[in-house]
């Protein structure tokens, strides 16, 4: 390459106002240096300063603007050392210290998290809460946070913690209503991903997200919403007052490879791609394949054509699967060949555990996912392919939103400032996102009708009023709006809710037995399982028959490890990758159904009946909740066992809030140490260290 040629290719570019180009062939020529070890010159580090860069200058080589200019940008991100931001990063991070509303569009290498940072560090918020899609992001973030602020604020991600005098909250939406009467005041209100408080993306779970901005934006005295490739937004209620910035500004370049054309949906010559692009590629790859059955089909691919790895640390996580999930299992065999696997069902610590190994130079090189992995972590690899463009979702496409999600997973600044992508089936047209964010019907019994008529249509003020009255008539006047407000509801379905209510009334006589769900023997619950279960009757995951045989299992979930729970599960025709599913759908959905009936029965049935004792063990798994939360930071059940059997901590204590207990950790004496290094063995020893790095300052 001639060096000073591109330079002034690149200065054309800059003196045409075209700077996407400009960035674009500047990034690629930095990739140049990086690839033959060559320092930047004056003239680099120039047009580097010209395109808003400002953090690949290199100080050694730079003239006193282009230092200045590295300099200037310099902020407070909670660490020991300032760091550089790049131009739009300090455009974001000085509206929101001025107090502007903002909801911003920008690419996923723009690194969002350094604005936020820098803003904590800066205007030293009180109650700062933070909204993020899934619990792998909430315990990502809170990682984050804990190294550098947690000796200010305690930062809180589980349901029912105590308060401090400043809090940092990092919830997924559903957890975030638990504390909406709680908070009085948040200084500021970060929604990640808001793009899925829209039905278009996200139609399960957008009531609650939009829920969640009505509750808590009323309180937030400024707000900061966040999502990718949005290319305009409608005005609404939700985004009122709020200026949308779509910031075009790439840190990293893509190198596209479509070479779906020549495979032609040819099966045999898609594998053969991919076994190629895999072999010839040395950097970490993410893999897109879309769907579950994909997924199966590239772990016996994969396992069938590539030799094991003589990595210990592979070999060591591989025995660990063997030994605590089930050594037949599709992921036990594929880690041997440096390849994991990343999707929505998997126990949360194994998630993190594979991230942590697919960030570790000598971890797993490749890991394949469903969409998980672009909504789920913020991960990014020098290579992503698209194996599949399918959406997941039964046999529907993938979005040219999602799309570009997924492909921007690809590079990382100062690591890979080219991101390779390969296409191997054909993407879907390219369109501009406009994201409305409008009121969901599922939300007619939440809504203040006064406060919020202007914001609705005359068929929405209509249904509104229709619901009052049936549920008034249901529960008596005023009932709803106290159990709403004391945060006892959980579902934002207000359908439901009356559904729930109207079976309650109409057939009192056959609820008289919901106390049977208190019951130690689990045989007892199983009629009234089904009673509950059939008040939802879709998205179990399985037949209501192979759900309830499943949860009946699932009471062991302490005292059996997982593959004696699998070898039960085996009358029950039950595997492995249906007990992931089936246990999500006990701890979130069947919790939360179960919370309702209980809060609605108490109001209706008048038997002082109360299964709150019943719905604490569905909601923990069974396990004891110390135990369940403790995954969430990384500490899989199997640790917990040993660390509570060897007299360590004691974990089965419910009086107990989970900061405290991990205060004991951080301060576990050298007599305990010493008893968890003889009885664990290498890989549990890598988990262990995992997480205490997260928890420690």
């Amino acid at each position: 390459m001639d060096i000073f040629e591109k330079c002034h290719e690149i200065n054309n570019y800059i003196k045409d106002l075209d700077e996407v180009s400009a960035r674009n062939e500047l990034i690629k020529l930095l990739d140049y240096h990086k690839s033959k070890q060559i320092q930047y010159s004056p003239l680099v580090n120039n047009l580097i300063r010209q395109v808003g860069l400002f953090p690949y200058i290199q100080l050694e080589t730079s003239d006193w603007q282009d230092r200045y200019a590295h300099e200037a940008f310099k902020v407070d991100v909670g660490e020991r050392d300032t760091l550089t931001l790049h131009r739009e990063q300090s455009s974001i991070l000085k509206k929101l210290i001025e107090g502007k509303n903002l909801a911003v569009s920008a690419p996923t290498s723009f690194g969002k998290s350094f604005v936020i940072d820098a803003f904590i560090a800066l205007k030293k918020p009180k109650n700062l809460v933070i909204i993020v899609p899934t619990i792998a992001l909430t315990d990502e973030t809170r990682r984050r946070l804990h190294k550098k602020f947690s000796g200010i604020y305690k930062i809180i991600t589980t349901s029912e913690a105590t308060l401090s005098d400043s809090n940092i909250f990092i919830f997924p939406q559903e957890r975030a209503i638990h504390y909406a009467e709680q908070l009085e005041n948040i200084d500021i209100l970060i929604i990640d991903e808001f793009y899925k408080a829209s039905s278009a993306f996200d139609k399960d779970r957008s009531p609650t997200l939009v829920n969640t901005i009505l509750k808590l934006g009323s309180k937030a005295k400024q707000k900061y919403f966040l999502a990718p490739n949005i290319s305009s937004l409608n005005d609404s209620l939700f985004t009122r007052n709020m200026e949308f910035v779509n910031v075009n500004f790439n840190t990293v370049f893509l190198e596209k490879h479509e070479l779906y054309e020549e495979i032609d949906g040819d099966e045999t010559a898609k594998c053969e791609a991919l076994i190629n692009i895999l072999s010839k590629t040395a950097g970490k790859t993410l893999i897109y394949a879309g769907t579950f059955r994909n997924i199966d089909s590239l772990s016996n691919l994969l396992t069938a054509r590539f030799s094991s790895f003589e990595n210990r640390l592979l070999r060591d996580f591989h025995h660990w699967l063997a030994k605590n999930y089930d050594v037949n299992w599709k992921l036990t065999n594929l880690v041997k060949k440096g390849t994991g696997i990343h999707n929505g069902r998997l126990h949360r610590s194994l998630s993190q555990i594979q991230i942590r190994l697919f960030e570790e130079e000598k971890g797993l090189k490749n890991l394949v996912s469903t969409s998980s992995i672009i909504e789920g972590v913020n991960t990014s690899a020098e290579n992503v392919v698209l194996w599949s463009n399918l959406s997941g979702r039964g046999k529907a496409r993938i979005s040219d939103f999602s799309y570009k999600n997924i492909i921007g997973r690809g590079g990382r600044m100062f690591r890979h400032f080219v991101g390779k992508v390969y296409v191997l089936e054909k993407p879907p047209e390219e369109t501009k996102t406009q994201l409305d964010l409008e009121f969901p019907d599922q939300l007619v019994g939440s809504i203040d009708l006064e406060e919020y008529k202007t914001e609705l249509t005359q068929d929405q003020i209509a249904k509104i009023i229709a619901y009052k009255e049936d549920m008034e008539e249901l529960l008596g006047e005023g009932r709803l709006n106290q159990l709403q407000k004391g945060g006892q509801i959980e579902s934002s379905d207000s359908f439901l809710i009356r559904n729930i209510a109207k079976e309650l009334v109409t057939n009192k006589s056959t609820w008289g037995g919901l106390g049977y769900l208190n019951s130690s023997h689990p045989d007892d619950w199983e009629g009234y399982l089904y009673k509950v279960i059939r008040l939802s009757p879709s998205g179990w995951g399985e037949k209501h028959s192979k759900f309830v045989g499943f949860v009946k299992v699932l009471a062991d979930n302490w005292s059996l490890t997982i593959p004696q729970l699998l070898n039960r599960l085996k009358a029950l025709d039950i595997g492995i990758d249906q007990f992931f599913e089936l246990e999500k759908n006990t701890t979130f959905k069947l919790a939360s159904l179960l919370n309702d009936v209980n809060v609605l029965q108490k109001n209706i049935l008048n038997e002082n009946i109360d299964i709150s004792p019943f719905v604490g063990k569905v909601s923990n798994a069974f396990l004891p909740p110390l135990v369940y939360q403790l995954e969430e930071y990384g500490l899989p059940r199997m640790l917990s066992r040993k660390i509570h059997d060897l007299g360590v901590i004691d974990l089965e204590r419910d009086e107990i809030e989970i900061h405290d207990v991990l205060e004991e950790f951080t301060s576990i004496s050298i007599d305990h140490q010493l008893r968890l290094n003889a009885s664990f063995d290498s890989f549990d020893k890598y988990i262990f260290d995992y997480f205490m790095e997260g928890i420690t300052i």
